[in-house]
């Protein structure tokens, strides 16, 4: 950043001398250079700041993965009790680069990780991109280069969701590039490439833990050897404020495997792809984080560790991907790879737990987080596409009260293939359908109904109720194909959908 002085010309009586200039441009020197970092960024965000529309709606901002609240809950009213055959009006779409990683929103901007194609194939950058949230209008961007490579043949885009507080955008790419961009001129602020700040191991698939900002700190789950799975960045300059959870946390500790006990080795990844989340319990503030070997919780102002409990699949390719669900003093977590579910309680001197229930068949969430709705968790259970239910269960039992997979019965009853194209027509109305089954799906929770998004682009609302399924609606849209992994947004009563290379934003404000 460079600053000019161009001193004035006196036309008068009196000039300057030399040395009087030399001792104003030292002064002037001293001054800047004596700006805190904050102080100077916040003259370059007054400067160069790109403006946009005004918002034009109330509502919430969603400014993070899975929502304000990190819960996939919306506190929006007013939204559409049921959708046309044609589904909710559509404001605008746009063509991006490939991914997986959900938009994010504050005011009238959202900004999109993704990663333009070269023909078929990635192409060499990664593009953080802000949008206008109410046209789809491209306001800045910011590239760097990328080589990712996905070992198991998915799509070489970004995972995460960008982060947004005040004049920040934080994001992290699959290669771990941890970036910090000014969200209103989107000019570089600080970055850090964590493999190459920290000894990080291969993942499955790339980097996909969702950072989260807590006060001044930006907590990353890293996943560095040996105990640098968890560190907190200061979100203005990138500095490490704290490390935590690794060997110092797992060796010795039972894997409830016939009394085994684990043995550290130095080379296992200690992060999987869930987000963490902060809660408090019994007036204390902890950090949850589900890391691979099991949920660790640690003080988000030191890193110290509260307490750990081992929830790890025995399959070596496996995942921990939902993010802990806190209910009361209670923990929810979930895996697939016959992993299942428990509820902890949290002891009232914050360093306890007590496992009130343990399944390994009731609910097996793979990426998509569980919501809870007063004394029962709905989520999508099942490893594999074919396995897929939307399943309710009790928060005091873990009994499944129902399942389903989206659509009973025979298909065909009801829908004609078309046998080129495969395209899907309700034989009733002859209007093109979606996709019968949810498989994988994600959803969130708005205006007291689920808004479901189905891995193959099925977009459904439904009634929350843990007596039975009750769809209200589903609809197909064109290009919404699969896979749609991310999760759905809503901000000021517009819902956001990310299929693998293009974004879908309607209108679901009622009259």
């Amino acid at each position: 950043m460079s600053f000019h002085s161009t001193p004035s010309t006196c036309r008068g009586k009196q000039s300057l001398t030399a040395s009087f200039v030399f001792l104003i441009f030292a002064i002037v020197a001293f001054s800047l250079n004596s700006l805190s970092t904050h102080q100077r960024l916040l003259a370059q965000e007054d400067s160069q700041t790109i403006p946009v529309d005004p918002v034009d709606r109330e509502g919430e901002d969603w400014t993070r993965f899975l929502g304000p609240r990190g819960t996939g809950v919306s506190g929006e009213k007013g939204l559409l009790d049921n959708w046309p055959v044609e589904g909710p009006p559509l404001v605008w779409s746009k063509e991006i680069g490939i991914g997986y990683s959900s938009p994010s929103i504050l005011g009238n901007r959202m900004v999109v990780h993704h990663r333009p194609r070269d023909g078929r194939n990635p192409g060499p950058v990664e593009v953080v991109e802000c949008l206008q949230a109410t046209d789809g209008k491209s306001i800045w961007k910011y590239e760097y280069p990328s080589s990712f490579s996905d070992p198991y043949g998915y799509n070489e885009g970004p995972r995460c969701s960008p982060v947004l507080e005040e004049n920040r955008c934080f994001t992290l790419g699959p290669e771990g590039m941890l970036l910090c961009l000014d969200l209103l001129s989107g000019q570089k602020v600080w970055e850090h490439q964590l493999k190459e700040k920290f000894e990080v191991p291969d993942g499955f698939f790339g980097v996909g833990c969702n950072p989260i900002i807590d006060g001044d700190k930006l907590i990353v789950l890293v996943g560095g050897q040996s105990d640098a799975g968890v560190v907190a960045f200061n979100k203005e300059t990138g500095d490490i404020i704290w490390e935590a959870v690794g060997k110092k946390t797992w060796e010795g500790v039972s894997t409830g495997q016939r009394n085994q006990t684990y043995t550290w080795t130095g080379d296992e990844a200690l992060v999987s792809y869930s987000s963490p989340i902060v809660a408090t319990f019994h007036g204390k503030k902890h950090l949850i984080c589900l890391m691979r070997q099991g949920l660790v919780s640690l003080d988000p102002e030191t890193g110290e560790e509260n307490f750990k409990y081992w929830f790890m699949s025995r399959t070596f390719e496996s995942v921990n991907a939902a993010t802990p669900v806190v209910i009361d003093d209670k923990i929810f977590i979930s895996a697939a790879y016959r992993v299942g579910s428990a509820l902890l309680e949290v002891g009232e001197d914050g360093n306890s737990y007590e496992v009130l229930w343990r399944d390994t068949r009731n609910m097996l969430t793979h990426w998509s987080t569980a919501i809870q709705v007063g004394d029962y968790l709905y989520g999508f259970s099942g490893r594999h596409e074919n396995e897929g239910h939307f399943t309710c269960i009790s928060v005091e039992s873990g009994k499944v009260e129902w399942q389903t997979r989206g659509f009973e019965g025979d298909p065909l009853v009801r829908l004609e293939q078309n046998p080129e194209t495969r395209s899907l027509t309700d034989k009733k109305t002859g209007v093109q359908a979606p996709w019968p089954y949810y498989g994988r799906g994600s959803m969130i929770l708005a205006d007291g109904k689920f808004i479901v998004l189905g891995e193959r682009g099925t977009l459904a609302l439904v009634e929350v109720s843990s007596e039975e399924f009750k769809e209200i609606s589903r609809t197909f849209v064109e290009g919404l194909t699969y896979p749609t992994w991310a999760a759905p947004i809503l901000s000021r009563k517009r819902l956001y959908l990310r299929a693998e290379s293009k974004i879908f934003c309607f209108d679901l404000a009622g009259e």
